[in-house]
C-alpha cells in the first residue's frame, strides 16, 4: 500500500493510498489529546489503539451503513472515502458540558432549534439531569472551534436539503438510542455523542470518522446524581482538570483572536487516570481487553 499524508488532526493522522485512485484512506489513530481545540503536548497512552478498537466495535453493532473496510495492527483502520457533510451531528440526552453554558448565557436559538422546546418550559434544569427526549443540536465543523448552527441555517445555506438534514436528524438520535442500551448494559449512562456523516460513491448517506470517548461522554451507573459534575469515562476529565486550574478561561478569553493559550503540562497521575478511564470503558462496554 503506496501511502501519502492527507490531513494530520488533533487525534488521527489519515493517509489516502495512491495505488487505489484515492477511493480508500487510512487513519492512524494517535494517542495524542486535545481539548477545548487546543492541543496537549504529552500523549495518553493506549488512546490511539482504544479509540481505533472502539470505532470498530460501533460500526460493527449500529444499524447504519459505515465507511469501515477493516482494521489494520492495533490503531490503524482502512476506510472508503467519502464526501464528507460539513456538520457534526450531536444528539444530547443530558443538561451537561456547554449546554448549561448556553442554556445560561440564552445563546439557544429557541425558534429555529424546535428540539430545544423541552428546555425552554416545564423543566427543571439541573446539571445532569436527563432531558425528556434527545436533542439533535449540531454543530459546524472546523479545525479551529466548532459552533452551533440551526436547521434553518443550515437550509438556507444549502449545506443540506431537507430531506437529507431530516435523515440525519432522525438517524443521529436513533443511533444515540442504540448506544444508550449497549452502554446501560455495561453499567453507563451515555450523556451526548457527535457523529459524523459523509456521501458515498453512489451518494448514500454513511457514518465517518471515528466514534469513542473523545465523541462521547459517558458515565457510571452507580456514581450518577443528579444536580453534580459527573465521574466521567472520557475525554472530560482532562476539560474539567483544564477548567479547575483556569485554562478554559484563558481559551475563552481569546476565543476571537488568532492565538490560543499554550497547554499546560499535565501531571502524571491525570495522564495514567486517562488512561486507565478509555481502556476500563472499552473493556467494560465491548468486552473484550486492551492488552
Amino acid at each position: 500500500m503506496l501511502l501519502k499524508l492527507l490531513h494530520r488532526g488533533k487525534v488521527k493522522d489519515v493517509y489516502y493510498n495512491i495505488e487505489k485512485s484515492h477511493n480508500t484512506l487510512l487513519f492512524v489513530f494517535s494517542d495524542r489529546i486535545s481539548a477545548f481545540d487546543v492541543n496537549m503536548t504529552q500523549d495518553i497512552p493506549k488512546k490511539g489503539e482504544v479509540l481505533c478498537k472502539f470505532a470498530k466495535f460501533w460500526f460493527d453493532n449500529l444499524d447504519v451503513q459505515n465507511h469501515m473496510i477493516k482494521t489494520i495492527d492495533g490503531n490503524k483502520m482502512l476506510v472508503e472515502q467519502l464526501s464528507m457533510i460539513p456538520i457534526e451531528c450531536v444528539v444530547r440526552g443530558y443538561f451537561y458540558g456547554s449546554l448549561i453554558d448556553r442554556y445560561k448565557n440564552n445563546e439557544i436559538d429557541w425558534k429555529n432549534s424546535p428540539d430545544f422546546q423541552i428546555l425552554s418550559h416545564d423543566f427543571d434544569p439541573l446539571i445532569a439531569s436527563k432531558l425528556s427526549s434527545p436533542v439533535f443540536d449540531p454543530t459546524t465543523k472546523s479545525l479551529d472551534h466548532d459552533i452551533p448552527i440551526s436547521e434553518h441555517e443550515i437550509i438556507s445555506s444549502n449545506i443540506l436539503s431537507q430531506n437529507d438534514f431530516d435523515f440525519l436528524k432522525n438517524k443521529s438520535k436513533k443511533l444515540y438510542l442504540e448506544m444508550s442500551k449497549i452502554v446501560n448494559l455495561a453499567g453507563f449512562l451515555i450523556a451526548d455523542v457527535k457523529f459524523e456523516f459523509g456521501f458515498n460513491r453512489k451518494g448514500d448517506i454513511v457514518l465517518g470518522d471515528s466514534l469513542g470517548p473523545d465523541e462521547f461522554r459517558i458515565w457510571k451507573k452507580v456514581n450518577y446524581q443528579i444536580g453534580s459534575t459527573q465521574e466521567s469515562y472520557d475525554k472530560q476529565i482532562l476539560r474539567d482538570w483544564l477548567t479547575n486550574i483556569g485554562f478554559k478561561k484563558k481559551v475563552n478569553e481569546q476565543k476571537f483572536s488568532k492565538t490560543k493559550p499554550l497547554p499546560p503540562k499535565l501531571p502524571s497521575s491525570l495522564i495514567q487516570k486517562i488512561s486507565r478511564r478509555y481502556i476500563l470503558s472499552y473493556e467494560m462496554i465491548t468486552g473484550d481487553k486492551i492488552t
